[in-house]
């Protein structure tokens, strides 16, 4: 099975983005065991790239890195083993990187001209954030019909309660941050809270 297709069989990938790196730790475990295997890693979450190595090692794990600001910085996340690279812009210098690595590159983008420049730099998948204040499932819909070949993920806004449209709409996944790592909550030790917004997104 090929990356794109474990994404999209994931269908909700986890966006760690945390202000200490220990709840970063803390939700990757709470979801995990709640049955969870891949998770987004932001660069802007404390000491990312050694966190990444060390999640990357666990072979049960598919680990990417979210956030990434250059060419330099995608090169040391793939090196610590990241498996795709996340960008919520449109930035060609990252495809090669991640190219040669054998890795996925999801660029970000917003209109139907950002996306057009997304695939045209190198995108495997477009990533569509802000997807909700933009429009929803809607807006997925309207650029899945023009562009009919391209893999989206909607990222921002998503929860338990729309990931069925955002899918429905034509996404082939979507990415997850404070409604399933909400931080406070992790701060608050409250892992039946997180688990139980794992698995409702992980309902088929």
């Amino acid at each position: 099975m090929d990356l794109i297709d474990r994404l999209r069989r994931a269908r909700v990938v986890p966006v760690v983005r945390t202000l200490e790196t220990r709840h970063a730790i803390t939700a990757v475990q709470w979801l995990r065991d709640a049955g969870i295997s891949i998770f987004e890693i932001t660069l802007t979450v404390p000491h990312a790239v050694g966190l990444i190595r060390e999640l990357a090692g666990d072979p049960g794990l598919l680990i990417g890195a979210g956030t990434v600001p250059d060419r330099v910085t995608a090169e040391a996340c793939l090196a610590a083993g990241a498996r795709f690279i996340v960008a919520p812009w449109v930035d060609p210098e990252l495809s090669t990187p991640c190219r040669d690595a054998g890795a996925v590159l999801m660029l970000g983008a917003l209109t139907p001209t950002e996306v057009r420049a997304a695939v045209a730099g190198g995108a495997d998948v477009v990533k569509i954030f802000p997807a909700s204040s933009a429009g929803g499932p809607g807006h997925i819909k309207a650029l899945c019909s023009v562009f009919p070949g391209v893999s989206f993920c909607p990222t921002g806004g998503v929860d338990p309660g729309n990931v069925p449209a955002f899918l429905a709409a034509g996404a082939a996944f979507v990415g997850m941050g404070g409604a399933l790592v909400d931080e406070t909550r992790i701060a608050a030790g409250d892992r039946d809270a997180i688990q139980s917004v794992a698995r409702q997104v992980m309902l088929p």
